[in-house]
């Protein structure tokens, strides 16, 4: 019990620190409203806590199937971490800052290419946007694109190569997918991958309907001040993450259908098998 919640509450520290990063970096002029981060840190924090010191799951997926989990909190701190750093060097450079921008500067023109989901968030950008915030836009967009990647590449490899999710023991569909009810009807094969081909597909549209979503909106309402460094750090984490993600869990979830089939064809070959020797 004591195991349990001492790895919860580190758990919600961990969060609840990726939440204040910009506000702990950032200068008082671009951190915003220190009230309102320290709440939502809180916020972050207890629901995490809650989560992983219940016995039984609620709304988080794989909370015992590592290192899916874990791999989306990393993404999350190097997107934050970074683009916090991009947004420090404009109004209060260092070492480390410029390290940071003159890498995401490598990153942005690789990846600003015709039709890229990085040109696509330039795009999105007011015609009289500043040319700052052009540059770091397109900086912040390349660079959280990249470690989306790398974050799917390196869940991949855990699937194909590491063999997730048995090599860390059975995998309790309940506990690691509470939401997914197999009792609603169908069969659970087919429903995961259904579900998992979806998360797959909506995953790798996102990237391209976002930016486009959000230009359209633009034309109605008030557009979104990118100019601000908090406004531009948490709209491209959540650009690049969201997506990242979704593929994560679409993946995941095909191969929890794949292991489902294989052991039921395991199951049918030694009934047949049984069968032929009562026979």
């Amino acid at each position: 019990m004591f195991a349990r919640f001492t790895g919860a509450a580190l758990r919600g520290l961990l969060v609840a620190f990726v939440v204040a990063i910009p506000s702990l970096l950032l200068p008082g002029s671009a951190s915003g409203t220190p009230e309102i981060v320290t709440l939502m840190a809180l916020v972050a924090a207890l629901l995490t806590l809650v989560e992983y010191n219940s016995s039984y799951p609620s709304i988080v997926e794989f909370r015992s199937a590592p290192p899916l989990n874990r791999l989306r909190y990393g993404a999350v701190l190097a997107m934050v971490l970074t683009l916090t750093l991009i947004a420090k060097h404009a109004v209060e450079p260092t070492n480390l800052t410029t390290l940071v921008f003159g890498l995401g500067q490598r990153v942005g023109d690789l990846t600003d290419f015709p039709y890229s989901p990085v040109r696509l968030v330039v795009l999105m950008l007011p015609a009289d946007a500043a040319p700052w915030t052009v540059t770091a836009m397109r900086i912040a967009a390349g660079i959280s694109y990249v470690i989306a990647l790398i974050t799917v590449a390196l869940f991949l490899f855990a699937v194909r190569v590491l063999g997730w999710p048995t090599a860390h023991g059975a995998f309790n569909v309940w506990t690691n997918l509470p939401l997914f009810d197999p009792t609603a009807g169908g069969d659970v094969v087919h429903r995961l991958q259904r579900d998992g081909q979806i998360n797959v597909v909506l995953g790798v549209l996102l990237p391209f309907a976002i930016p486009a979503v959000i230009k359209a909106a633009s034309e109605l309402i008030r557009p979104l001040p990118f100019d601000e460094a908090q406004t531009m750090i948490w709209v491209i984490s959540a650009w690049a993450f969201l997506p990242a993600s979704m593929i994560m869990r679409g993946i995941a979830m095909l191969r929890i259908a794949a292991l489902i089939a294989q052991k039921r064809r395991r199951a049918y070959a030694d009934a047949d098998a049984e069968a032929a020797q009562a026979a």
